[in-house]
């Protein structure tokens, strides 16, 4: 496995003990035409002084990084929205691509924000807004009556929040493409916008999935052998077609039929359908019923294997059905709840982890509030494998002497976990700054001097 190699000033940029002063000339820096690192544009809580410098900032790639940034408040990014880069107003639009957390929502924009860069003269910021995954559902829902049919499109997203009267102009609506994506919102209810929608080549496959079907049209389609799979997952498909699907000759359709929540375990069970190890359980009716515990029960005692994967997602598992899941045998299963849910017992947690390895793995140990942290030291830090002796550097309990012990590991990750640590001793700390591998993590380390961060940055030509 090869580990991530980062600079030292990259390291510093992230260092939560940078000093104000340090932290204001790293941001002011040009790097080139490009700007700070990225590190110092994303971190938690950046100072009132370094916001406005970012604002300022004459590199574009700055603002525009900020601009994406997860870990910035949704009113600070809002400060961009006037900037004279259309590049920096649409990634403020668009919002960030990713977080340090996943289980923590991003907050969106203020409504009046939003609205502001609708009516921006670029088309790229429009669309990046009408895109975005963060924008409010009450402002997707304002949209329905917009005369900018991107916008208006927007609107179905939220499709259950609308008016009757605002269904309807969307069912009307003068562009086809909004027309279309609005009756297939409303067709699991409609049989006649169903039919419709399977005379249109672009939207048949969906109307076949969710649409209300006749059984006319449900017979026509299974002689034909045209989208089956699709056709097999259809809530309204007739029971006697349900079983003519159930032992077609393709395993993909076979496995769609196995995957209906009307069937009981026993008709689950008696449908040859195979599950690979990576295939990740997304189950339209769990997904939609992520928090509704008759839904969460039944899919999390199923025989059936994405049926539980898809259970596993939900952070609103009881703890009974956490304590099931816990004990499955099914990898996918264990590392859904290691992602997902918070109160993932520490055994799951820590399969996980020396199952999957590499920075999935170091994202969980720092992240997951429930991964175990006291005793690791005594457990892992003479483990033969280097991806548990990591772990020894989480434990309050070691020592100095571990930790310098540790940043001379054979594995390079552990070196990496061991050089950010506050209690390596400081001459190892000043050699690790000097090492290629693990510069980036002694950067990072809170009890660099701040005389040597001042040095790093000396070093990177950053000015004073």
């Amino acid at each position: 496995m090869v580990a991530f190699y980062s600079s030292a000033l990259d390291g510093v940029a992230a260092n939560p003990a940078l000093p104000t002063p340090l932290l204001l000339r790293l941001i002011a820096f040009d790097g080139g035409g490009h700007g700070p690192p990225f590190q110092a544009l994303h971190r938690t809580g950046l100072p009132e002084p370094a916001v406005a410098a970012v604002l300022a900032h004459p590199a574009l790639d700055a603002r525009v990084e900020f601009a994406k940034s997860g870990q910035a408040e949704p009113e600070q990014r809002a400060r961009l929205a006037g900037d004279p880069s259309p590049r920096v107003r649409a990634a403020v639009a668009h919002g960030p691509e990713w977080s340090h957390d996943h289980r923590k929502k991003v907050r969106p924009l203020p409504d009046a924000v939003c609205a502001r860069l609708l009516e921006d003269p670029e088309a790229s910021v429009r669309s990046a807004l009408v895109n975005s995954r963060h924008v409010a559902p009450s402002f997707l829902a304002s949209l329905a009556r917009h005369p900018d049919p991107a916008a208006r499109h927007a609107a179905l997203r939220v499709w259950d929040e609308l008016a009757p009267d605002e269904h309807a102009a969307l069912l009307d609506d003068p562009d086809p493409e909004v027309r279309r994506s609005a009756a297939l919102c409303a067709c699991p209810d409609d049989a006649g916008l169903t039919a419709a929608l399977l005379r249109d080549p672009a939207a048949l496959p969906e109307a076949l999935r969710r649409g209300l079907l006749d059984r006319a049209d449900a017979e026509r389609f299974l002689t034909e052998g045209i989208h089956l799979a699709e056709l097999a997952a259809n809530p309204s498909l007739p029971a006697d077609l349900v079983d003519r699907l159930a032992v077609d000759p393709d395993d993909g359709v076979r496995l769609a039929v196995s995957l209906r929540p009307e069937l009981s375990e026993a008709r689950r069970a008696a449908i040859d359908f195979t599950v690979t190890p990576y295939t990740t359980g997304d189950v339209d009716w769990v997904a939609a019923g992520i928090a509704d515990q008759d839904v969460l029960h039944r899919a999390a005692t199923s025989t059936h294997p994405l049926l539980r994967r898809a259970a596993a997602r939900s952070p609103h598992l009881p703890p009974d059905l956490l304590r099931h899941l816990a004990e499955d045998t099914d990898d996918l299963v264990r590392t859904h709840l290691a992602i997902y849910h918070p109160d993932t017992p520490e055994e799951v947690l820590m399969s996980v982890y020396a199952r999957l390895g590499g920075t999935f793995s170091a994202w969980m140990a720092t992240g997951h509030p429930r991964f175990p942290r006291d005793g690791l030291a005594a457990r892992y830090a003479n483990h033969p494998n280097g991806i548990y002796r990591q772990l020894a550097v989480r434990d309050p309990a070691a020592s100095p002497e571990l930790i310098e012990r540790l940043s001379h590991d054979p594995d390079v990750w552990t070196r990496q976990a061991a050089a950010g640590d506050p209690r390596l001793p400081l001459p190892r700390l000043l050699e690790a700054l000097a090492l290629p591998e693990l510069a980036c993590s002694a950067g990072t380390n809170p009890a660099l001097p701040p005389d040597e961060m001042a040095a790093v940055m000396d070093k990177a030509g950053v000015p004073a």
